[in-house]
């Protein structure tokens, strides 16, 4: 039998990192560990290692520091998400988004109701739960990270890896989009109502009832539109008040206009 050649166990290694990426093992920015404890755990030379590290960086998939400690390259992505980042930055965008979310939410959740193995239950439960205690303690910080990871896991539980990258490429958008309506949403909708839609998805998950998981995703997000819509409405309400109101600092009062005469 031929002894595998260095070259060849670069390869296998470069194979397997890349796998890791794609289903979301390692993600962008992560930090792999030093290399002589990377070539230990991969049981291979540390020459055949920095081969493969190498492959990796020309298939743009892993980026070197000035120490020279190798990342997960934050190019893993950035190219869905940098232009979604300007577009979204906007109200309007911010609807888009949602519409969007509307089409997967649903899906994702059916497809994790059908595919989710117990260690992805689990992780989804852990997030619900600490989205729970943050509703009991009226945390609405703490809730929305919660509610972030809590759509996250879903995502990744879906197994399907497009729905996972495109989600995860936006995840900054989502957590940012729910930490700043966090509060909009609980001044018009309160906090019974939100955890209550959480708690059908997760318990339709759960149950492994994939139409009852999609209904109930669906249903939170259009509900989610909705009220966000009726904030900004009244946001545009108040604004238009205001300005008739600072009239008044425009025009000249009655007896100026009478002198003038």
């Amino acid at each position: 039998m031929k002894p595998i050649r260095p070259d060849r166990l670069a390869d296998a290694i470069v194979e397997h990192i890349q796998q890791l990426i794609i289903e979301g093992g390692l993600l962008p920015g992560e930090r792999l560990l030093p290399e002589r404890d990377l070539a230990a755990k991969l049981q291979v030379s540390r020459p055949t290692l920095r081969d493969a590290l190498a492959k990796l960086a020309t298939l743009g998939l892993v980026s070197t520091d000035a120490q020279g400690a190798a990342h997960v390259s934050e190019l893993v992505g950035k190219s869905i998400r940098d232009p979604l980042a300007l577009l979204i930055d906007n109200q309007e965008g911010t609807f888009h988004y949602l519409e969007f979310r509307q089409i997967i939410e649903g899906e994702a959740a059916a497809f994790a109701a059908l595919r989710a193995s117990e260690p992805d239950q689990a992780l989804i439960r852990q997030h619900y739960e600490r989205m729970r205690v943050a509703h009991e303690k009226d945390d609405a910080e703490a809730h929305a990270q919660a509610d972030a990871e809590f759509h996250i896991a879903i995502y990744e539980a879906s197994h399907n890896l497009v729905i996972m990258h495109i989600m995860r490429s936006l995840e900054t958008m989502l957590r940012s989009n729910v930490v700043l309506n966090r509060k909009s949403l609980f001044a018009f909708r309160g906090h019974n109502r939100l955890l209550d839609e959480h708690a059908a998805v997760f318990e339709a998950i759960m149950r492994r009832d994939p139409e009852a998981a999609r209904k109930a995703a669906q249903l939170h997000v259009d509900n989610t539109l909705k009220t966000l819509h009726e904030i900004y409405d009244a946001e545009k309400r108040l604004q238009v008040s205001i300005r008739r109101l600072e009239r008044n600092d425009l025009v000249a009062p009655q007896k100026a206009r009478a002198r003038e005469r």
